[in-house]
């Protein structure tokens, strides 16, 4: 699912692309003059702003050069290639240890398009974020790359590793082990984890802006870690309320207040969180055309089925196999539904989310099992159930009661036919 934009002025920055200056984001960000002009005014007392908390961290962050990067990578081998998108491909790479002592580091390496109007800026926005930010459900950033020379501008990116790729293939690709029930709440309450820490525990407030499955990575334990900032915006400065941007995001996953106003709020990234909630749920994307059109969008099929109603299970993903708590479920949907509350105020913050997660997951674990209604499933599925001898004397006895009325040597016949079939 590809991310959409909206330019007044596609040719505005192209001069900007060569040579960036990672304090300097604000050249970059696409904040109008007047928020600008605002911001100035407020500096006395407004928290500092993202450049300069980089510009207290930035020597955390190792410089490569573009022959480390292409030696980690045999060239960029096509065999290394671990993802593409549209800001270019990602590549598994290992780099030497900072001092040259020690085994070597396996890495990722995301290698951007050259000819990406979005994609410089991109990269600014993401060496400056994940320079500051550091959290245990964050993905961490090793270092960078930005060459300019005379085959062009080269802007590279290397992470730490995560073995077990992306949530989203977990969730719909059949190649992937099925996710159990205990693993998709550890990674849900994990994400949700680090859009608080985004939203609230932070000098300044960080807007992710592009939260769905396949930013969200797992590691080895398949601890869950956002990825991919190349989106993320500062928050409102004090005494305001939103952001006023140009709408960018993922068809599915974008809060439709935001899409309509350009009004950006740390609550749009909760609406993306919601969908992701039905997401795990129920298996299905939140947007899949190949279904029938009544499916095709996740959240128009869901209001056929409430938290509440007795045939809420039938949105389960069928790959758990019933392994699962009813009752937990039951109460994660309704979280998802505050979280896709249409007007922005009435959704909860992140903190709250995290919370309510907490108290699922503690019932969840004291129950083995879901207690269903006799309505959540088809009246004749008992029937299917059955054992296939179990089935055979049902028919028998039914044949017997028919016989009843065939008289003489017609019904001694008809019974030695039909316990001739049955043994």
């Amino acid at each position: 699912m590809k991310c959409f934009y909206y330019f007044k002025d596609r040719n505005r920055n192209r001069e900007q692309k060569s040579a960036p200056i990672l304090k300097n984001l604000s050249k970059f960000d696409g904040i109008s003059e007047t928020e600008r002009i605002t911001k100035s005014s407020c500096s006395a007392t407004s928290p500092r702003s993202m450049p300069e908390l980089y510009e207290q961290k930035a020597q955390n962050l190792r410089v490569f050069t573009y022959s480390e990067l292409r030696q980690a990578t045999n060239n960029f081998s096509r065999l290394l290639k671990v993802g593409e998108g549209g800001f270019g491909c990602v590549y598994k790479g290992s780099i030497k240890p900072l001092e040259g002592k020690g085994d070597n580091l396996i890495v990722a390496i995301k290698k951007l398009n050259k000819d990406g109007f979005q994609g410089h800026k991109q990269w600014v926005a993401e060496v400056q974020f994940l320079g500051v930010v550091e959290h245990p459900n964050l993905v961490k950033l090793i270092g960078y790359c930005a060459v300019d020379g005379e085959r062009g501008i080269q802007r590279l990116l290397v992470y730490e590793y995560m073995p077990n790729k992306s949530l989203e293939d977990h969730l719909f690709n059949r190649a992937f082990p099925t996710l159990s029930w205990e693993r998709r709440l550890q990674i849900v309450l994990g994400a949700a984890q680090g859009l608080a820490y985004l939203h609230e525990e932070l000098e300044i407030q960080v807007i992710y802006r592009d939260f769905k499955s396949s930013n969200v990575l797992l590691d080895d334990d398949f601890k869950p870690k956002l990825s991919d900032f190349g989106l993320a915006r500062e928050g409102p400065s004090p005494g305001h309320t939103h952001v006023s941007t140009g709408v960018v995001g993922t068809y599915g996953y974008a809060a439709p207040d935001y899409i309509e106003t350009g009004h950006l709020t740390s609550k749009s990234d909760v609406w993306s969180f919601g969908v992701v909630l039905y997401e795990i749920l129920a298996g299905r994307r939140s947007l899949e055309r190949d279904r029938p059109r009544a499916e095709q969008r996740l959240l128009d099929w869901l209001k056929q089925y409430p938290a509440d109603s007795r045939k809420f299970a039938i949105i389960i993903d069928s790959r758990l196999e019933d392994k699962y708590s009813l009752n937990a479920a039951r109460k994660i949907a309704k979280l998802a539904d505050s979280c896709l509350a249409k007007s922005a105020k009435d959704r909860p913050k992140m903190s709250k989310v995290v919370e309510t997660l907490k108290q699922i997951a503690e019932v969840s674990s004291v129950e083995s099992s879901p207690t269903k209604y006799s309505e959540d499933k088809p009246k004749e599925e008992p029937m299917k159930q059955m054992g296939d001898s179990e089935s055979a004397k049902r028919r028998l006895a039914h044949l017997a009661k028919i016989s009843e009325h065939i008289g003489g040597v017609s019904r001694r016949r008809f019974m030695m036919m039909q316990r001739a079939k049955v043994t």
